[in-house]
């Protein structure tokens, strides 16, 4: 595999990739969990299918947009979900959980009628949906990397205010802490790397690299920091797996990340239930 990797550009491009969503996914994805939020990834990923389709759609129909990288129009639209989701919620502010199933419906509903302007599916919308070992270019490592810088970036500027904002809100904004303005940066993040990742793990999917190695982790972790390092060790082996695994057994790496992912946390809650029941043996 380490050969195939140095001698083929397009495979440097893809495991690069997904050495970086590896990390910021869960990284993003254990104050996502915390804060209960995890359905907003959700959301924004069926918005991003609706940027994608219309790229797809305009560059069929039109030549000004006809050769353009469906990923800047997908996160154009994963943006403007944010913002739609974070209005929303202001205006639904004793439901704020409507927002997400609202959006989540339009995104869908959007891209589908994108879709069938565009007469169906094709190739490479295909592997948007689950992801793809050759569809990875050097201007997506370069953008997905851009926004890996803004994210690790944040997390350690923040990491304080969006810690307390995780656990306690109230505190927070008690504080002094612009609890407003940092929520809306962190959603944006989100909204970012979710379409980020749709080519590695497909628009289907990303929202699961998000949530199953957090899930996995807190069956493990004693604090909030080691959560956040055994989610991107999890993280990281479900890419590098599903990644191998998709290329040897051409497979969409979308699907086997996330089985991998799956297969961890499995594992972890085994271990842990075993684990108890050995103490209770012994006790």
């Amino acid at each position: 595999m380490l050969a195939a990797i140095s001698q083929y550009e397009f495979l440097q491009n893809t495991f690069l990739t997904g050495l970086l969503i590896g990390l910021i996914a869960p990284l993003l994805g254990t104050f996502l969990v915390v804060r209960r939020l995890s359905l907003i990834a959700d959301a924004l990923s069926h918005v991003t299918l609706s940027g994608i389709a219309a790229s797809l759609l305009l560059s069929k129909k039109t030549l000004l947009f006809a050769g353009m990288n469906p990923l800047f129009f997908g996160m154009g639209f994963s943006v403007a979900g944010a913002m739609a989701i974070e209005r929303l919620r202001t205006v639904y502010s004793h439901y704020q959980e409507l927002a997400i199933p609202i959006i989540l419906s339009g995104g869908i509903g959007i891209g589908v009628v994108f879709i069938s302007l565009a007469d169906g599916f094709n190739t490479e919308l295909l592997n948007y949906l689950f992801g793809s070992v050759s569809a990875v270019s050097r201007t997506d490592l370069w953008v997905i990397s851009l926004v890996g810088a803004g994210v690790i970036a944040l997390v350690i500027i923040l990491y304080k205010e969006l810690f307390l904002l995780s656990f306690d809100e109230e505190h927070a904004k008690a504080s002094g802490i612009p609890s407003r303005g940092i929520h809306l940066l962190f959603i944006l993040m989100i909204a970012l790397v979710i379409a980020a990742s749709m080519r590695i793990v497909g628009i289907l999917l990303v929202s699961a690299l998000m949530t199953l190695p957090v899930a996995a982790s807190m069956r493990l972790a004693n604090g909030f920091k080691q959560t956040i390092l055994i989610a991107v060790i999890f993280g990281e082996m479900s890419v590098i797996g599903g990644l191998t695994g998709a290329y040897y057994l051409d497979l969409a790496p979308g699907g086997t990340i996330v089985v991998i992912s799956i297969a961890i946390l499995l594992a972890v809650i085994a271990y842990r239930h075993l684990k108890h029941k050995f103490r209770l043996k012994i006790s």
